[in-house]
């Protein structure tokens, strides 16, 4: 049984859709309180997205700070029949994700740089660091779409079809990108499992 508040909600949704194409259409006009709405209610969706996808924080939230100014910039160039805002937003996000790890990256400070907080270093958290870091590590192996793809499909929860629409590719190129990121990650964890447990 569907209860009031569901309906309410899916309505809510709907209306915010529309109301997310009425207020690209007024920002196309130059209306600047059209475009505050937009940044307070995408611009934590950009930067969602961006701190999935970017090296680190400051990154994110530049990219997202980009992505509102794009919208800004190019707001009349957004044809609400051809995708939803969403889908235009995730792109910009992701393009620009793509853009930054194609740039030089500056030497990264060594390791024992910064000390480790005694109090931080209790067991469990040291491993779920580990793992985290693992995962991180592995991910930065990744081909910036394959990257793309497992944050679109996996943290933003968009369909195979609608990531596809996002990156510009096919749904069944999304699917591969999808399992070759699956297989490659698998491989680079065990590989650093096995690392650990040598003590290498």
């Amino acid at each position: 049984m569907v209860r009031e508040e569901e309906i309410h909600g899916l309505e809510t949704h709907s209306e915010d859709l529309d109301d997310a194409a009425g207020l690209l259409a007024r920002t196309a006009s130059g209306d600047r309180r059209a475009f505050d709405e937009i940044v307070t209610r995408y611009g934590p969706v950009a930067l969602r997205l961006a701190v999935r996808m970017a090296p680190d924080r400051q990154s994110a939230e530049d990219i997202a700070q980009e992505a509102m100014l794009r919208i800004w910039r190019r707001a009349n160039e957004f044809d609400v029949r051809r995708a939803r805002f969403t889908t235009w937003l995730y792109r910009i996000v992701v393009n620009l994700c793509i853009d930054l790890r194609r740039r030089p990256r500056p030497a990264p400070l060594p390791e024992d740089f910064d000390t480790i907080d005694a109090a931080a270093a209790a067991a469990d958290n040291l491993e779920a660091d580990e793992r985290r870091a693992a995962l991180l590590r592995a991910m930065d192996e990744l081909s910036s779409g394959q990257r793309a793809a497992l944050m679109l499909v996996y943290d933003e929860g968009l369909s195979g079809a609608e990531a596809a629409q996002v990156l510009g590719i096919s749904a069944k190129a999304v699917e591969r990108l999808l399992a070759r990121a699956r297989a490659r990650l698998r491989e680079l964890l065990l590989a650093g499992s096995r690392q650990s447990e040598d003590g290498t």
